[in-house]
This record gives structure tokens, C-alpha cells and sequence, in this order.
């Protein structure tokens, strides 16, 4: 048990890492991904067809898990641009709110019941954000260009942009990892984001934009390899397998602190001279907020745990009732 929650943190460890390697990697965000759904879906093509598993579905099927893959591609591309016109900080600040949006999106497409602490984590992760927010304006202005203050708030505002869709395709994902395995569902998300960006690339210098920049640096190679080999396809095969062993509050607990691993990695490219990591010199206040925002996402799955037992324990006094 000890090593599966050793390796599950690894994983989290991995996916805190992206953002990191969205700052290593010199392509543009639209074309980093690319790439990075294209080498995950040969990869996950491959270990499909290792684990004989079939890859056909029926066309109208298909076409719903493509969508979604428009949504991961978009959320993707908005996270690598959030690091980009910030910070991977205060990307991964952003991010944190993936779970207010969750809990707001659940009740409306799932029908879920909703959950009134829910809301007051959710009021707790705006406060947060709005310290983050200040934080990061008055860093921001004392500094000698203007231009940094408006870049840092409008990486923030793509970061909270990137998690509500990430929430969206995650939320849709539960209905669809019902009907599909895990696996198949995810190669037909990743082609379909493949897919979109290439219709994309080749529409885009039609109406004026640049040509697509699809010649990455040798040592992008490497970096794309990891981030779509092992942050990806092998994080992501992984996790699945993990599921099968640990309870549901203990990787969303665990997943939870993606934000903590980056944020802590991101410091650490600051401190060691990384180039591209500059601007994670950050206020007190900027990491106080951010604090506020985790408080309230790893409380989420104590309160959820706790709600479970509360009417676990309510039927059981009512079972006792019927008997007597």
C-alpha cells in the first residue's frame, strides 16, 4: 500500500511538472501541444494495441469523445500561454480553482445535488484569488514596465479560463467513462485534440497569422518526449491502474496538491538560475493567497468524505428504526 501511495505521488509530482516544461520547451503553446497529443496518442495507440484492447467504436460515439478532445486541446493551450504571459506560479494559482468550477458545473450537467459547503469553499478559493490578484499587481508596479503588471494579471485570468475547462471536459468525462474504457477514451480525446490543432495550424496564416513554427530545437525533443511519454501516456496509464487499488478520497486528496509540487519546482528553477524563470521572485502575499486557494481544495475531500459517512450513519439509524 506504502508504494502505491508513494508512486501515486509521483504521478502528481509528473503532472506538477508540465508547467515547468512548458517553459523549457521554446515552441509556441498552440504548437507545443500539438505535439504533445500527437506523441501521446501514437503512444497510447501503441499500448492499446499491447494490451489488446479494441480501438474501434461506433462513428457517432467517436465524434462525442473528438468533441471533447476540442476541449482538452483549448484548455491545454491556455495553460501553456497562462505560464507563458506569467509565471508558472501564478499559472498554477490559477489552476488550483479548477475544483470551485467543478463544484459549480457538476450540478448543472451531471444534476448532482449541490452541496452548500461547496459554495463556501468556493466564496474561500475568490478570496484567495484575489489576494493572489493583488499580490500580483503590486509586484507588479513596482517594477519599471507597466507591460509586466497587465502580463502577470492576464496569465492569471488565462489560468482560471484553462480550469474551468479543464473542470468542463472533466465533468463530461464522467459520463463518458461509463460507456468507454479509460484508455480508448483517452487516445480518441487526444487525436481529436491533435486533430483540431491541425485543422487550425493550416487554416491560421489564411487569415493572416503566422505559419506554423513545427521545427522544434533538439533539446525540445527531449522535453516533448517527457511530457507526452511520461507526464502524459505514462502518468496517465498509471493513475488508472492506482485507482483499481486506492480509495477515490485518497487520489483526490493526492491530485490536489499538483499545484504545491509546481509551485515548489518553479521556485526551485528560480533559485538554482534557470533561465525563462525570473518572474517566480514572488510577494508573501502572493503565496498567501495561494494557500488560501489550496486550504480550500484539499478541505473539498475531507467535507465530501465526511458528508458520505454523516448519511452512511442517518440510513443506518434508519434501518435500526424500521426494525425495531
Amino acid at each position: 500500500m506504502l508504494k502505491d501511495y508513494l508512486r501515486l505521488h509521483f504521478i502528481v509530482f509528473l503532472w506538477g511538472f508540465t508547467a515547468i516544461l512548458g517553459k523549457l520547451i521554446s515552441l509556441p503553446p498552440v504548437e507545443l501541444v500539438f505535439f504533445r497529443t500527437l506523441i501521446a496518442s501514437v503512444g497510447l495507440a501503441v499500448l492499446l494495441n499491447l494490451r489488446q484492447q479494441p480501438m474501434r467504436i461506433p462513428g457517432r460515439q467517436a465524434l462525442r469523445l473528438l468533441g471533447v478532445g476540442v476541449l482538452v486541446a483549448v484548455h491545454w493551450i491556455t495553460f501553456f500561454l497562462a505560464a507563458r504571459l506569467s509565471s508558472v506560479s501564478v499559472c498554477l494559482a490559477g489552476m488550483a480553482t479548477l475544483a470551485l468550477w467543478t463544484s459549480v458545473l457538476e450540478p448543472v450537467l451531471l444534476r448532482k445535488k449541490f452541496q452548500f459547503y461547496e459554495m463556501g469553499l468556493g466564496l474561500l478559493t475568490l478570496v484567495g484569488l484575489y489576494i493572489v490578484a493583488q499580490a500580483v499587481y503590486g509586484s507588479a508596479t513596482g517594477s519599471a514596465a507597466g507591460a509586466n503588471e497587465h502580463s502577470q494579471l492576464l496569465g492569471l485570468a488565462v489560468a482560471v479560463l484553462s480550469a474551468g475547462l479543464g473542470a468542463l471536459f472533466s465533468v463530461l468525462n464522467v459520463k463518458l467513462i461509463q460507456e468507454h474504457p479509460p484508455l480508448r477514451l483517452t487516445f480518441y480525446e487526444m487525436a481529436g485534440a491533435c486533430l483540431v490543432i491541425v485543422v487550425y495550424l493550416v487554416a491560421r496564416p489564411a487569415f493572416g497569422g503566422p505559419l506554423p513554427q513545427l521545427d522544434p530545437k533538439p533539446l525540445d525533443w527531449v522535453w516533448l518526449l517527457v511530457l507526452a511519454g511520461v507526464c502524459t501516456v505514462y502518468a496517465f496509464s498509471a493513475s488508472v491502474e492506482l485507482m483499481k487499488r486506492l480509495s477515490a478520497f485518497a487520489l483526490n486528496l493526492t491530485i490536489n496538491l499538483e499545484p504545491v509540487y509546481g509551485i515548489a519546482l518553479a521556485v526551485l528553477m528560480f533559485w538554482l538560475g534557470v533561465k525563462g524563470f525570473d518572474a517566480e521572485r514572488l510577494s508573501l502575499g502572493f503565496y498567501l493567497g495561494t494557500l488560501v486557494i489550496l486550504l480550500s481544495v484539499l478541505i473539498h475531500p475531507l467535507l465530501d468524505q465526511w458528508q458520505q459517512r454523516r448519511r452512511k450513519a442517518s440510513a443506518d439509524e434508519a434501518v435500526e428504526m424500521v426494525e425495531r
